[in-house]
């Protein structure tokens, strides 16, 4: 048994489960799974969107905790299963801002996709401050970190920010606001994966940098205490939380949650999740590798022994939310399912190329002034070349970032396995092998980020003794081989992308 777990005897029986709170960008689902690796139950509730302004995106922390508790009451009333622990992952990068004794939100939370800190961001880089940043944490200064964002409060919302100073409002991101709400105030924690995605951990230590934080201007008793990623981290208040009196037990960002529910615990392990956005990781075993061409480095678990492993990754911020946006902006479609039919009632896409920097772009270009656009449209355009186009701009960014782990990363792929939602698209998968030239395998279970949050804290409790036993819970839903590619669209998407750039002045 790993340092840390908490022992619970006499696991096994199917009655034994793990609950699961996966905190997305626009929805939170909760998963009960059994101790055979078994998803047995599921909720889910949507949390509306807030957009104040052009490239701000925020959520209501109020708003978010109801559909919490509102999803975990569907999956437990689904279930006939006694809950022993809590996992929990989550949306990474988005700040969160709460009352420390009543635990509301002074403010609404800045998410990830926010971009409203660009000039700041371009401030600090003419500073020359880039390569420091770089080197202390992997990652790049961008608007997508959570750094900048606790800065922006800072400078624009003197209410909130004093009450920081003085120690009432705590600063975290989503997951540290979760166990905030399910402890009854007690925890203020984060763990490894996701302190490494804020632009204030230094990827040597493991801990809060004094230097990134005095940069940032963010005072380090308003964050949260750095624990693992699985183990004895705190206990869930029945009161607060469903009457459930049980370990929380897993934390992990989402991403590295989907790695680990992809079975990926050893270096060379891929996966690509297409959600929200999307997002490759490669395990890089248990020492950071590093990139020069838009590649992120970043924690990708947190062991309770100390150790930790690190995963390469390329981020893609809008693919889902093309979709989403297909459906709730342009309403040219009724839901995300039906852009299989309908793309694959057209051959091509007609020429139309379709860029979703709807808040910019991330691997690898990293132009948070890029906008979406939609080009090469004619008389002949139909909603079925547009819908098409969309799939296709989802493959040819993670091209784009599978191209850039290859070339810069030093990292060759023999296969991709993926997951998330949009991955139940049958044509997708097919674009994806196409343009790679790979393999892909979609995995069985579209839901690893929850899955592999469950995994954690079955891992924390003793549920599973080891990641061994992990991994021949891993299935395949569809292995698709790649046909052919067609260079002339990979032009056209390479010289729509540079027109996409810099179109916020």
């Amino acid at each position: 048994m790993p340092d840390g777990q908490v022992p619970v005897a006499n696991y096994g029986r199917a009655m034994d489960a793990i609950l699961a709170i996966d905190a997305g960008t626009t929805g939170i689902t909760a998963l009960v799974v059994d101790a055979t690796a078994t998803i047995v139950a599921r909720g889910y509730r949507e949390f509306p969107q807030h957009f104040p302004a052009d490239g701000w995106v925020e959520h209501d922390l109020g708003e978010m905790w109801s559909a919490t508790l509102a999803a975990a009451r569907e999956a437990l009333a689904a279930a006939d299963a006694t809950i022993r622990a809590i996992g929990i992952t989550n949306q990474r990068e988005t700040v969160c801002f709460w009352d420390r004794e009543t635990l509301g939100a002074p403010r609404r939370a800045i998410v990830w996709q926010d971009r409203r800190t660009a000039t700041l961001c371009e401030d600090l880089v003419r500073a020359g401050h880039s390569a420091r940043v770089t080197e202390l944490t992997g990652l790049r200064i961008d608007p997508y970190f959570s750094a900048t964002k606790i800065a922006w409060v800072r400078d624009n919302d003197p209410h909130t920010w004093a009450r920081v100073v003085s120690g009432d409002v705590a600063v975290g991101t989503v997951d540290s606001y979760l166990i905030a709400r399910m402890t009854r105030g007690l925890l203020h924690v984060t763990d490894g994966t996701n302190a490494s995605r804020t632009l204030l951990y230094d990827l040597s230590t493991g801990a809060w940098s004094p230097e990134l934080c005095d940069l940032f201007g963010v005072p380090m008793s308003a964050l949260p205490e750095i624990v693992p990623s699985y183990g004895d981290i705190g206990h869930a208040d029945p009161a607060a939380f469903l009457g459930l009196d049980v370990p929380i037990a897993g934390i992990a960002g989402d991403q590295q949650a989907a790695l680990v529910g992809q079975a990926g615990f050893t270096s060379g392990s891929a996966k690509c999740t297409y959600g929200t956005g999307s997002f490759l990781l490669v395990h890089t075993g248990d020492r950071p590798a590093r990139s020069t061409h838009g590649l992120l480095t970043t924690v990708a678990l947190a062991h309770p022994d100390g150790r930790r492993d690190y995963a390469l990754e390329g981020a893609v911020f809008v693919t889902g939310a093309a979709i989403q946006w297909l459906r709730d902006g342009l309403e040219i479609i009724e839901s995300a399912a039906e852009t299989q039919a309908l793309a694959a009632s057209v051959p091509d896409s007609g020429g139309v190329v379709f860029v979703p920097a709807l808040t910019g772009l991330g691997a690898p270009e990293w132009d948070p002034t890029a906008r979406g656009l939609i080009i090469g449209i004619t008389r002949g355009t139909t909603r079925a070349h547009i819908v098409r186009a969309a799939l296709e701009a989802i493959a040819h960014q993670v091209r784009d970032v599978v191209e850039l782990m290859t070339a810069d990363g030093g990292v060759p792929l023999a296969r991709l396995s993926i997951d998330g939602g949009a991955a139940a698209n049958d044509l997708l998968c097919q674009l994806q092998a196409d343009m790679l030239q790979l393999t892909v395998d979609r995995s069985a279970e579209l839901q690893t980020t929850g899955l592999g949050a469950a995994f954690l804290a079955g891992l924390g409790i003793g549920m599973w003794p080891s990641f061994d036993d992990l991994i021949s819970t891993r299935h395949s839903s569809g292995i698709f081989e790649p046909g052919d590619d067609d260079p002339a669209a990979r032009e056209r998407w390479r010289s729509a992308v540079q027109r996409s750039r810099a179109w916020v002045v």
